[in-house]
């Protein structure tokens, strides 16, 4: 969930050796406790060896490897278990981690499991008490499921396109597959509309499940975002069957939403959101939420399902969205027990403190943990009293004082402070919950000053601490890449993109002093659609990539050039459009070339005297004498006649001419304090007959695609990459096949994109010169040679 990164210099021939140390909560999860280990050593490794050990005052009931190398590494694994401790050793030889025989290229990419249990006796879980502290453990098995009710509540806006969408797809199958005959379910999936597959919840049977599947099958991305209607939609028909009497009393009710983005269309202010589902729920229906990719607002699903008896989750777009959602569905979705409450009748316990499980679910493990006076107790009793199926229950507990630091004393890779510091991880984490849903400024200011003090007293970091990295001397220190904060918590604090009346000047657009042109500023309906699979693009330094439809080949080149040179991009002078670009440079030489990039880009549609300047720090929309100014940090929509600029914040402007033609330009933020590149812009350009047959520029003449043939490919100086020979607009060019990066579905790390390479500044492939492509002004029109 954090990613840490910091730099270190290493001297010339200088012997290194890293250690990370760290600790993590283990939660039990689908009925066992999963470690994992990530290898990636990127070579072959002469001394390559993972030591796990495990220590389990209770016992291990069982402990196993998988095989997540495809069966490579059978039998290397080597597992030692005792009643209470175990080993594996994974120690791979140089010729067991060759990829073949003969191979230089390693086979050790991807991760050592470990998956283990302990053993758990029917009563209230396991009591572990060491000096002061306590730790309970809660994981009862062989209880009957509890009957659901269940709505999916799918995202099926244009950013959910492609592999997000068809993963999602394949892992509904199979969770609607594991219903159960005595469960009832719906599915409502939404864009900037709401549609569902049945108006009200539906008997699991095989034929309703089957017809469910179709549905899914059949589901298209595009469009917006209204996660607030369809929110509202699966609430109403959970309280409709609810108050008409029609759900079992004993079952229990969830909501699992799936979504991969920020609201664009209805409802937009999330406090707002939360606080309409917050006053349609009933208390006895559960909100779950899982984010899917690196631009969810994963605080906001945090907020929404705390707040409303539920867990969030967050899995990254570069991870397998199909199995992950399957796994938080599992996880979730088997209640075995209501109301559980926990009770401990002696009066010198103190500050207890849990996970956050409204409910428990099957496969999972409600851990509390508390502070108590060992002077006062020679045992700790605790009773927890629970709804199962049809069951009351009354399990009772009671632990010895002395029995845990006899064990872990004894083992030097045991830790006998474990207790204080689970007690301090699930105190921290209850407290950052309570300050998402923070009711004032004041009461969260209140509450982070108690997370800070209990992080610096803990050694724990958090959302609102940085790690600090310091030498084995203690005199040199630096920071590493803190985790993003939580930008807002509380009603009352501020959010871009409210919605406006069509009629007004929305709060994130600054008109300057000049008078106002009539146009329609709304409040971030941002335009979402699909993104098309092939277009015309530049990205980086700068690389443009040309797609020529009729070949189905990209076509690349770079144009080397100096900070502050306008290129032109497009130039059409019958239809009125032009596109410019200014280059700026990186903040000094890097091996002795200094990279450009596109830090400004101007969008000019002459016949409605509309000029659109693009950079990395504004968006500027210019109309006759009025100007609007908006900003990277909004989610917002201006809008005249025929043209529309949609804003999603702090990643990509999307300018739309009569609906047909679509530009997209993408935000590359880099770290501030990079001792070299700068943030910059790319550009995106589908291939259109709408321009008109006398469009040039550097993308603008390829509207007109120009007949190409590459043939006679062979091996280059690189072995990965290929030379061949291409013919085209009479020349003959040597053409290198490398890849480039798409960025509008990953734009952290991009999509790779094959390409033919022509070197020279694309000399032999453009028309001219790049020279003859500058321009004196940010909307200046090409003047052909």
């Amino acid at each position: 969930m954090e990613n840490f990164r910091t730099e270190v210099n290493v001297l010339p021939g200088a012997k290194v050796q890293f250690e990370l140390h760290y600790q993590e909560v283990k939660w039990r999860k689908l009925g066992s406790y999963e470690h994992r280990i990530y290898l990636q050593p990127g070579r072959l490794a002469k001394h390559l060896e993972v030591d796990v050990w495990v220590i389990e005052p209770q016992g291990i009931r069982f402990l196993h490897v998988p095989d997540t190398f495809e069966g490579h590494f059978d039998g290397v694994p080597v597992i030692s278990k005792g009643q209470q401790k175990a080993h594996v050793s994974f120690k791979p030889t140089v010729a067991q981690q060759r990829i073949c025989p003969n191979c230089r290229e390693t086979v050790v990419d991807g991760e050592l499991v470990v998956l283990y249990d302990v053993k758990r006796e029917e009563k209230a879980g396991e009591l572990e008490v060491f000096n002061g502290y306590f730790v309970h453990f809660f994981a009862p098995d062989n209880l009957d499921p509890i009957p659901k009710n269940i709505l999916f509540v799918i995202d099926v806006s244009g950013s959910m396109w492609g592999v997000k969408m068809k993963q999602t797809v394949e892992a509904m199958k199979t969770i609607l597959d594991d219903l159960r005959a005595e469960d009832h379910f719906s599915v409502i999936d939404f864009n900037q509309n709401v549609r569902t597959w049945r108006n009200d919840l539906i008997s699991a049977t095989k034929t309703q499940v089957s017809d469910a599947k179709r549905y899914i099958e059949k589901i298209q991305p595009s469009g917006g975002t209204n996660i607030n209607e369809a929110l509202l939609r699966a609430i109403f028909i959970l309280n409709e069957a609810n108050n008409l009497g029609l759900l079992d009393p004993n079952s229990v009710s969830l909501i699992i939403l799936v979504s991969d983005g920020d609201p664009t269309v209805g409802e937009l202010k999330l406090s707002k959101i939360q606080k309409n589902v917050k006053e349609n729920i009933q208390d006895n229906i559960s909100l779950f939420s899982l984010g899917i990719g690196f631009d969810v607002d994963y605080d906001f699903l945090k907020r929404l399902s705390n707040e409303n008896r539920g867990i969030a989750q967050r899995i990254y777009g570069n991870q397998d969205t199909s199995s992950q959602l399957k796994k938080f569905y599992n996880q979730v979705s088997t209640p075995l027990l209501r109301n559980v409450q926990f009770n401990y009748p002696h009066t010198s316990v103190t500050d207890v403190t849990q996970n956050n499980f409204h409910n428990y679910f099957g496969g999972s493990e409600i851990v509390v943990a508390g502070k108590f006076d060992p002077a006062k107790l020679d045992q700790l009793e605790s009773i927890i009293t629970a709804t199962s199926a049809n069951t009351q229950l009354v399990l009772e507990t009671l632990a010895q004082m002395d029995d845990l630091q006899d064990f872990l004393s004894k083992d030097k890779h045991a830790d006998p402070d474990f207790t204080r510091k689970l007690w301090a991880y699930l105190t921290i984490n209850q407290l950052l919950a309570e300050r998402s849903l923070a009711p004032t400024a004041a009461a969260k200011r209140r509450i982070t000053r108690s997370i800070l003090q209990m992080s610096l007293d803990h050694h724990i970091v958090t959302p609102l601490t940085s790690l600090v990295i310091e030498n084995e001397a203690g005199d040199e220190r630096m920071l590493a890449d803190a985790p993003p904060q939580d930008p807002s918590c509380c009603s009352g604090a501020l959010y871009y993109g409210s919605k406006v009346a069509p009629d007004s000047i929305p709060s994130w657009a600054n008109p300057s002093p000049t008078p106002v042109i009539s146009m329609l500023a709304q409040g971030a309906q941002v335009l979402e659609s699909t993104p098309p699979p092939h277009v015309m693009r530049v990205e980086n330094d700068p690389h443009f990539i040309i797609y020529l439809p009729k070949s189905q080949k990209n076509i690349c080149f770079n144009i080397d050039s100096e900070p502050g040179k306008i290129l032109n991009l497009v130039s059409d002078p019958e239809s009125g459009i032009v596109i410019n670009g200014q280059l700026v440079g990186a903040k000094k030489p890097n091996n002795g070339k200094l990279s450009t990039y596109f830090g400004k880009l101007g969008f000019y549609f002459q016949s409605e005297d509309v000029k659109i300047e693009i950079s990395t720090e504004a968006i500027t929309l210019s109309g006759g004498s009025s100007t609007f100014a908006l900003s990277w940090s909004d989610t917002a929509q201006v809008m005249n006649q025929r043209v529309q600029i949609s804003v999603k914040k702090a990643k990509v402007v999307t300018i739309t001419l009569d609906k047909e033609m679509s530009f997209s330009v993408l935000l590359h933020r880099v770290w501030k304090k990079h001792p070299i590149n700068v943030d910059f812009l790319g550009i995106y350009v589908p291939p259109t007959n709408k321009f008109s047959p006398n469009a040039h520029g550097l993308i603008g003449q390829f509207m007109q695609e120009p007949k190409i043939h590459i043939f006679n490919e062979r091996p280059g100086k690189d072995p990965e990459k290929p030379e061949a020979s291409m013919e085209v607009k009479g020349q003959k060019l040597i053409v290198t096949r490398g890849l480039q990066k798409d960025y509008r579905t990953d734009l952290v790390f991009g999509t790779d994109v094959t390409c033919w390479f022509v070197h020279n500044s694309g000399k032999g492939f453009i028309d001219g010169h790049y020279k003859d492509y500058f321009v004196p002004q940010l909307y200046s029109f090409l003047k052909r040679p």
